[in-house]
């Protein structure tokens, strides 16, 4: 008999693999050649023909098949023609089964190469090295803080559905004119720092499925991975911009509609400016952030975890030392949007702290205008802060 025939010897020969073909199959649902095919490169020694052991796993006298498995070789679907489900029927039950293929390779999958060598390109020819700024020591100086909170790049909202625009080009269009604005309106201060907090939903999902990284579905404009570029770039742009003005310390806050992609984007952008030294990151998926300018302790976060009340205790646990060095407290938040949510207010001085929540420059959907939440202005903020003072000016670009 030829080798290319499965027969009780072939039974016998691939029977001492018996156990790891279980593993393989109960345990991670691989198909019978997928399980072939590892068990092979396994054992080199033991010269294993895939084909023939796939075709002894899939007999019932090498290990007792599933009704499902039964079906699937009766009507002689293997994982290697490239099916993506099939419905087992069982005439003895009167059931059916959804079944998915393990080994199904989507012809329209995302070329992570190719973006990744496009980005690697683009970085190395647009992020040269460059050297810390000679600038001129400032009287009486201040920092400044732009936070563009919940851009929201990739969210739709449509006049017949919203009663409202929002696309990609809007978002966009909103952070470049913010940023320009807002820096305008700081030039009566002396600024020496700036603080530019990024993350906070910028980017509207976290999966192809475009859902939030929980999964809950969104109304959507273009594509994840063309918003993830374009956020990329919106962001080297603002930040190229600041730090003509003064050294920027950029800061990223994980958020609940991009938690994953979210993350992914500031180490981007931290890898994009990673010769600039004039410009420093704090780009970690801790959810909560700290530092300081003078006397100021200051907080961001999303605003998505902890109640409001308990942020001052958690400011003045994990970060003691600013805590006892620092008179003026201040923690920024995000998330709803607007200046008033439901039973509390959106800002409010506790012992020790201020904590307030931010606006957003991003309109109303579908969802949320269905169920009233309407009506919040559209803006963006920014905050000046003296070394001594603390914060002694608050800044709005409306829209």
């Amino acid at each position: 008999m030829s080798k290319d025939k499965t027969n009780n010897s072939s039974f016998h020969k691939y029977g001492k693999y018996r156990d790891e073909v279980i593993n393989l199959k109960e345990n991670y649902g691989y198909s019978s050649r997928t399980i072939a095919k590892i068990i092979s490169e396994k054992h080199p020694d033991d010269e294993i023909v895939v084909e023939n052991f796939a075709r002894a796993i899939r007999s019932s006298n090498f290990i007792p098949q599933s009704i499902v498995d039964e079906s699937l070789h009766r009507n002689n679907m293997h994982p290697s023609d490239n099916w993506k489900v099939a419905w087992i029927k069982d005439k003895e039950t009167g059931t059916s089964t959804l079944v998915s293929n393990p080994d199904y390779k989507n012809t329209e999958e995302v070329d992570y190469d190719k973006i990744r060598e496009d980005m690697i390109k683009e970085m190395s020819e647009m992020s040269p090295p460059v050297e810390r700024y000679q600038r001129e020591k400032l009287e009486d100086p201040h920092c400044l803080i732009i936070d563009i909170a919940d851009l929201h790049i990739g969210k739709l909202a449509t006049k017949s559905g919203s009663n409202s625009s929002y696309n990609v080009r809007v978002a966009v269009a909103r952070a470049l004119e913010a940023a320009k604005g807002l820096l305008n309106k700081s030039q009566p201060y002396n600024i020496d720092k700036i603080f530019f907090i990024i993350g906070n939903d910028v980017l509207h999902i976290d999966s192809p499925k475009r859902t939030t990284t929980s999964g809950t579905p969104q109304d959507t404009d273009g594509m994840w991975y063309d918003n993830f570029v374009i956020a990329r770039k919106v962001y080297s742009k603002i930040i190229l911009m600041l730090s003509e003005v003064a050294d920027v310390h950029v800061i990223h806050c994980p958020s609940n509609h991009d938690y994953t992609t979210g993350f992914m984007l500031a180490d981007a952008v931290y890898c994009y400016f990673h010769n600039n030294e004039n410009i420093t990151f704090d780009v970690s998926s801790i959810h909560r952030k700290y530092t300081s300018y003078g006397e100021n302790l200051l907080s961001f976060s999303h605003g998505d975890g902890c109640k409001m009340e308990q942020v001052p205790y958690l400011a003045a646990h994990e970060a003691p030392k600013m805590w006892a060095n620092t008179k003026y407290r201040y923690a920024y938040l995000h998330h709803i949007h607007h200046k008033d949510y439901f039973k509390f207010r959106s800002g409010k001085d506790y012992i020790g702290m201020t904590v307030e929540y931010l606006r957003s420059p991003s309109s109303s959907d579908r969802w949320h205008n269905d169920n009233g939440y309407v009506g919040a202005k559209k803006a963006i903020e920014a905050f000046i802060h003296h070394p001594k003072f603390g914060q002694v000016c608050r800044l709005t670009h409306n829209f």
